[in-house]
């Protein structure tokens, strides 16, 4: 296997942009939903943690028919809340998590209004949810992201563990550094396309265990099956 070196700076292996098109070949070129709550997704990703997409879109789901508004929810009891997300697990954690992210947004902007994240500078934004308990690089990214449209690239397990088998990140990489590695080395344009694909081909193809090497559209790249 030729050695992965940078094209373009010390961050960008030259393995990116065939990575890129060859998921976009077998899984097509995903499209993204426009005009997306930042408050919606924020509180869907938290749901989203630890648990199954199934679960936490039920969960989620069952939150907003409960709650016709966030105002709503943030009046009610938190056992009001758990019961609404009971079947996404985690249920007791998160109702509390959610309640204090909403009355805390409340205090400091005065509404539940997050729309200042699609036009306020990156950084600001970025930190204004990294602040909150419970939101980490992850959630941060996919709220700036898919209700922002905003540069920011979101990392999964599924992501992680690709990453980690082409070699793209070290295989001990903090969540933090992980964002920041995949964040450099993508382009831009591409961060939706690619965090979509990744995660589709971590569920086919590049599972866990017993990953389908023998049909991966990514194996001339992959440390991890040149070194089995």
């Amino acid at each position: 296997m030729k050695r992965k070196v940078s094209l373009d700076s010390p961050h960008t292996p030259e393995s990116i942009p065939y990575i890129i098109q060859n998921l976009k070949a077998a899984y097509g070129a995903p499209k993204a939903q426009r005009g997306l709550d930042p408050l919606d997704v924020l509180i869907e990703t938290i749901l989203s943690q630890s648990t199954t997409n199934a679960n936490s879109d039920r969960a989620f789901d069952s939150l907003k028919r409960r709650f016709p508004t966030w105002e709503a929810a943030r009046r009610a009891r938190v056992a009001s809340i758990e019961a609404a997300i009971r079947s996404g697990g985690l249920a007791r954690q998160k109702s509390v998590r959610i309640r204090e992210l909403l009355n805390q947004i409340h205090k400091r902007r005065g509404s539940l209004d997050l729309s200042f994240l699609t036009t306020a500078p990156l950084e600001e934004a970025k930190q204004f949810l990294a602040s909150f308990k419970g939101v980490g690089p992850k959630t941060v990214a996919c709220t700036l992201l898919f209700a922002c449209n905003r540069p920011v690239f979101p990392i999964d397990t599924h992501i992680f563990r690709i990453a980690r088998r082409l070699g793209l990140i070290p295989e001990e990489c903090s969540d933090e550094h992980a964002h920041s590695l995949m964040g450099e080395m993508i382009p831009r344009e591409r961060y939706f396309e690619a965090h979509i694909n990744l995660i589709r081909h971590g569920r086919r193809l590049c599972r866990p265990r017993d990953p389908l090497c023998e049909q991966c559209c990514l194996v001339d790249y992959c440390d991890y099956y040149n070194n089995r």
